[in-house]
């Protein structure tokens, strides 16, 4: 069964860093595209950041040259550096996986963990 726990979310300040971590089970991570998204209030979910199974990364105009995506597949976890961290970064952020599990004949999301980015 899938299952992806986040965690590192907290509150920051703008300018600060944080580091994101999802650890992944149930399928083979090594095999998987692995992306980062996030949700703020009112708006729908978006990516921001995604590394394929063979390394390749894309990024969110919006996060480029801030965000790190990297990933260890001896642990089965990929995270997120946050680095100059702004208002407009505030959301909550998941990972999963490409593509993503269907469990139930929906979509399978973690819980998430929650970035604010306040003085």
């Amino acid at each position: 069964q899938v299952q992806l726990v986040e965690s590192g979310g907290s509150l920051v300040q703008p300018g600060g860093s944080l580091r994101l971590s999802c650890a992944a089970s149930g399928f083979t991570f090594s095999t998987y595209d692995m992306g980062w998204y996030r949700q703020a209030p009112e708006k729908e979910r978006e990516l921001v950041a995604i590394i394929s199974s063979g390394d390749g990364i894309h990024y969110s105009n919006s996060v480029k040259g801030r965000f790190t995506i990297y990933r260890d597949n001896a642990k089965n976890t990929v995270h997120l550096q946050m680095n100059s961290l702004n208002a407009e970064d505030t959301a909550v952020y998941y990972c999963n996986r490409v593509p993503r599990a269907i469990v139930d004949g929906t979509e399978y999301w973690g819980q998430g963990t929650q970035v604010t980015v306040s003085l």
